[in-house]
């Protein structure tokens, strides 16, 4: 590992490197060379609020894949997609349907957008369709799901991605290479938070059965997956303790907040806190021995911005269209049989500890992590 500590040029070069590039030619090397022949087709299976706010418009700016299909149980939203998007008539399925897209060969890859829970049956269903996908996070709502969608993409030959976008952006990108590179010193304390107010305008986020558990699984993946990117480590154990609830009626099967500390095997702290019940900053901190870096907001669509106690004390560098360039990211990995970086088992680590934490909360106990799947994104080594 290079000692960025002692190394402000190359500090600095770096966070050049990634402001020309924009984020994603520093992931993808290959997206410089000539557009492929074909681009490979996509199918939203889901026209919620993401699909259509964010992956649909999205779609219109890749240059590796495209918006070829979607899947829907609403007839309305098929016939105003269908018209928005110029889709053939054979590449619009609904539930029942979906499985013939077996033997379309306009749709490569499938974007599973439905609520959490129902996840792992239509990620299986795509990979036995013999498409590759990606799915929102979080992965599934228990461990068995995660297993189940790793196993039926390892059966078929099809990869897996989880729709981590931060992974692909210029300021998260940064964070993950100051925090594993050192180079600030060790980090000693890392503290995240990100919530809003919830208006119950998608109910089913406060549904147990379909969303997993509350915030945690929305708002509050974003500061466990920051942590540990930024640390590169995953931690060793977790306490943590819910927020009480001001609204008993909106949060009557999931929690409204909780406040969790992740514990590092160095002796190294995070404390996070994530909540539906107020609006809260959006924050990534690092607090190392030579120094901080931060950003705030971290987690958003765009508007990131990042300060550090060094040099001129900002980070500047270029908000990106995020989906594009995970969605573009994943497409190279299809065309040229590369592992995507944020594989199922990244998946399935966050599914693991999301359910710890709810254990600390539930039991008030440490639970210890030492069995969670091990996967870093070792974006300095790219």
């Amino acid at each position: 590992m290079t000692d960025f500590a002692t190394s402000a040029a190359s500090r600095r070069e770096f966070l050049r490197t990634l402001s020309l590039g924009a984020g994603a030619t520093l992931l993808a090397p290959s997206l410089l060379a000539a557009p492929p022949e074909r681009k490979l087709g996509v199918a939203l299976l889901g026209l919620g609020k993401y699909s259509s706010g964010q992956l649909a418009p999205a779609l219109q700016q890749t240059k590796l894949c495209r918006l070829a299909g979607i899947v829907t149980g609403s007839p309305e939203k098929a016939a105003k997609w269908k018209q928005q998007y110029q889709l053939a008539d054979k590449n619009i399925y609904d539930y029942k349907t979906f499985d013939r897209i077996a033997d379309n060969p306009d749709i490569d890859i499938v974007y599973v957008v439905t609520p959490n829970a129902l996840h792992a049956e239509y990620a299986v269903r795509a990979a036995q369709a013999g498409k590759h996908v990606i799915c929102e996070k979080p992965m599934a709502t228990t461990v068995a799901d995660a297993r189940r969608m790793i196993a039926a993409s390892q059966k078929a030959g099809k990869k897996l991605s989880i729709g981590y976008r931060l992974h692909f952006e210029p300021h998260n990108q940064a964070m993950m290479h100051l925090g594993q590179t050192q180079a600030y010193g060790p980090l000693k304390h890392l503290v995240s938070d990100n919530g809003f107010r919830f208006g119950n305008d998608t109910p089913w986020r406060v549904d147990k059965a379909l969303a997993g558990g509350g915030p945690l699984m929305d708002m509050g993946i974003y500061s466990l997956q920051g942590c540990i990117y930024t640390k590169g480590q995953v931690p060793i154990a977790v306490t943590a303790k819910f927020d009480p609830k001001t609204d008993t009626q909106l949060f009557k099967d999931v929690e409204a907040g909780l406040k969790w500390q992740l514990q590092f095997a160095d002796g190294t702290t995070a404390d996070c806190h994530t909540s539906y019940a107020e609006n809260l900053d959006g924050r990534l901190r690092a607090e190392a021995a030579n120094g901080w870096f931060e950003l705030q907001p971290a987690f958003g669509y765009g508007g990131l911005a990042g300060s550090t106690s060094k040099n001129d004390g900002k980070l500047n560098l270029p908000n990106i269209n995020q989906q594009a360039a995970q969605m573009d990211d994943f497409a190279d990995c299809v065309l040229h049989n590369k592992p995507t970086r944020v594989p199922g088992e990244m998946g399935l680590r966050d599914v693991q500890l999301l359910l710890a934490i709810y254990r600390a909360a539930e039991t008030g106990q440490k639970v210890a992590t030492t069995d969670v799947q091990k996967l870093i994104d070792r974006t300095h080594a790219r």
